[in-house]
């Protein structure tokens, strides 16, 4: 994990910088509002998700080592082709698990947060999950095990191929010319975001598009089908932690209320949107079923309002930064600690961006999480070793971001609005 650490530390303030300037280049040449509540949500989403992958927090069902070990053929030397394979064999691993994502209801949960926001940005691109617990990628590794190509070649492109995955969510990008036959490129992805009924659950693959070509899940961009981003069933909140979990509240609700018990079982195997009839009578969900028409989540804040979220945001990375940086300094249990306090941060800010009128409750618990691990540790995890005044900086800013938040959720409350979408 230290490794891990130590990659992300370059990746995240160049994906920021880069998402910085994605927006300033929509705001200054097309003249287009940008949208901070979900830029903030999909950031805020990326610190979730590389917190619970620094603690660690998913199991492998069967880890790629313990196959190839039991089934290869062949072992073959680790060269430059072998890196070649292993990021194609890769690729194709993840696109049946993505079109699994998409066609199970169970599995859809662990991938609907990516697809939650109603923008296509390259912030969007950050919105990862911290509900995927169970990974299952490694069964569609066996032919790259089969020719026993090495486990660390493996988890070497694997970081390379997520990365890569970057670039191509964004609006500002057109038609590609011959990468379009065989790269996933921007208006590739822009289908696979829209949901519009004529691009669900198209163009699955990750890199390689010629996945879809093979396995008839491809599906060209239209000029006279403007891609409508989002999921049919909103989630109407900025919050990354809620996000992660409606889905897999509703199955659960769904599972519980069913009558019969197949249905009950049918909840976690059916395609992706079903219920059981009973349920849907009784309890309703919303579903937005004209997408060139449908009322976009917004919460209307003023500027200054604006302002203390960014500057909570910095504050988080810089939290999240360090604790990347000094990964084994830190050590376990506090490792935990830590991540549990970002967890925390994170819910306390994009509460109070929906206009919660409990977001003060949040904000609260933040700041006794913080005091208490000055008090209780003696130090912020060692980093008084670079600022010696370290702890009176943060004792004062928990104060002052209580004071803040408390005020601001006086002046903010119940806020959410929907902002009409017409195309």
């Amino acid at each position: 994990m230290e490794k891990y650490g130590k990659i992300l530390l370059i990746v995240m303030p160049l994906f920021f910088t880069l998402i910085l300037i994605e927006k300033w280049y929509g705001w200054y040449f097309k003249k287009e509002k940008v949208n901070n509540m979900d830029t903030v949500s999909s950031l805020t989403s990326a610190i979730t998700m590389i917190t619970k992958n620094v603690l660690g927090l998913s199991i492998t069902i069967i880890s790629y080592s313990w196959i190839e070990e039991r089934i290869a053929l062949t072992h073959i030397t680790s060269t430059w082709l072998t890196y070649v394979i292993a990021f194609v064999a890769l690729d194709f691993s993840h696109y049946w698990v993505h079109r699994i994502d998409h066609a199970n209801n169970f599995f859809w949960n662990s991938h609907i947060v990516h697809h939650s926001s109603e923008e296509f940005d390259l912030a969007c691109a950050v919105r990862q999950p911290i509900s995927s617990f169970v990974k299952i990628f490694s069964f569609f590794m066996i032919p790259a095990a089969l020719l026993g190509i090495s486990p660390l070649v493996v988890a070497t492109v694997t970081p390379i191929q997520f990365f890569a995955q970057f670039w191509y969510h964004t609006r500002y990008i057109n038609r590609m010319g011959f990468l379009e036959k065989i790269l996933v490129t921007p208006s590739h992805h822009r289908v696979h975001h829209a949901f519009n009924n004529e691009y669900l659950d198209k163009n699955l693959a990750q890199i390689f598009i010629i996945w879809d070509k093979m396995f008839g899940t491809f599906m060209e961009e239209r000029a006279d089908i403007p891609p409508v981003y989002g999921i049919t069933r909103p989630m109407r909140t900025w919050n990354p932690i809620r996000i992660n979990f409606i889905h897999m509240w509703l199955l659960i609700t769904d599972a519980w209320r069913a009558s019969s018990f197949v249905d009950k079982m049918n909840v976690w195997l059916k395609p992706t949107g079903w219920r059981p009839t009973d349920v849907a009578e009784k309890n309703p969900v919303f579903k937005i079923d004209d997408v060139y028409h449908f009322d976009k989540y917004n919460t209307n804040q003023n500027s200054n309002f604006v302002v203390w979220m960014w500057m909570q945001l910095i504050v988080i990375f810089i939290g999240v930064a360090f604790m990347l940086g000094n990964i084994a300094n830190i050590g376990i249990p506090n490792m935990f600690i830590y991540g549990a306090f970002i967890f925390v941060y994170v819910y306390a800010l994009t509460d109070l961006m929906d206009g919660s009128k409990y977001a003060y409750v949040w904000e609260i618990l933040k700041c006794l999480f913080g005091l208490g691990i000055i008090y209780f540790i003696g130090d912020w995890f060692g980093a008084s070793r670079h600022i010696t005044q370290l702890n009176s900086i943060l004792v004062v800013y928990f104060i002052l971001s209580l004071v803040v938040t408390i005020r601001l959720n006086s002046n903010n409350q119940n806020l959410a609005t929907f902002q009409n979408k017409a195309i």
